[in-house]
């Protein structure tokens, strides 16, 4: 009887004290959670936090602007750079304040959709890093967004411009047969660094060739050159960025 009757306490206990710890964790986990979200945003820290997020969108435009070898500059979507930045750590912020509001955000902005077409691929990396800049601004991480853009910006400016330091042509010939495309590319090989053929279009009588190519130097040269030789019936150079449709 005894022994059933300590056997009954010690259960007792032993539920009694795993209750206790569910309840200490559970309290444990709404006060972190509570904790994380104040009601009440700072102004110093929200002045901070925009002012950073502004250096740094500053940054990316200063940049875009510097190391942009598209057709057309876009003064507007740099300028988007800087407000985009901006805003998400405007969003962060209120994010951060407020559980209902971080849900309630959640929501509304996954049903948002920006159909701005993108043209170039370095536009949309310049677009992600504004938006990410802006994200870590926000929940405070100031010297990663500080340390990440430099770095960034470091690299997309090497890479950048060390692919812009030749400047590609085309080079659209009219030429009335074969021996002559021949010869062409003859006398190209010998004036140019590299080439290589991106379209060839042949009609009766006459064939087009569309060449990418680096040229040495003086180009005006290069050209008289090819529309003298026998057969070209005009040669046109054309400096592009980079990108070809055929």
């Amino acid at each position: 009887m005894d022994t059933a009757i300590a056997a009954i306490t010690e259960t007792a206990a032993a539920a009694a004290s795993t209750g206790t710890t569910a309840t200490t964790f559970t309290d444990l986990l709404k006060k972190s959670v509570v904790k994380n979200f104040v009601s009440d945003i700072d102004l110093t820290k929200m002045l901070l936090t925009l002012a950073v997020a502004f250096f740094i969108g500053f940054f990316i435009y200063l940049l875009y602007k510097r190391v942009f070898s598209g057709v057309l500059y876009s003064k507007s979507f740099n300028i988007s750079l800087i407000g985009m930045t901006m805003v998400t750590a405007m969003v962060i912020i209120a994010v951060n304040s407020n559980l209902v509001l971080s849900l309630g955000m959640v929501g509304a902005l996954s049903i948002v959709r920006f159909r701005t077409p993108i043209k170039d691929p370095t536009d949309l990396i310049f677009l992600f890093w504004a938006a990410a800049a802006g994200i870590v601004s926000g929940a405070g991480f100031y010297t990663l967004a500080f340390v990440g853009s430099a770095v960034i910006g470091v690299m997309m400016f090497l890479f950048i411009k060390k692919t812009s330091f030749e400047t590609p042509y085309l080079l659209v010939i009219n030429c009335d047969g074969d021996d002559t495309e021949k010869q062409v590319h003859t006398v190209v090989e010998k004036l140019v660094k590299r080439y290589n053929v991106k379209q060839k279009t042949v009609t009766h009588g006459n064939i087009e060739i569309t060449l990418e190519l680096r040229l040495n130097d003086n180009e005006g040269a290069f050209v008289n050159k090819v529309s003298g030789l026998d057969g070209v019936r005009n040669a046109v150079l054309i400096s592009y960025s980079g990108d070809y449709v055929s």
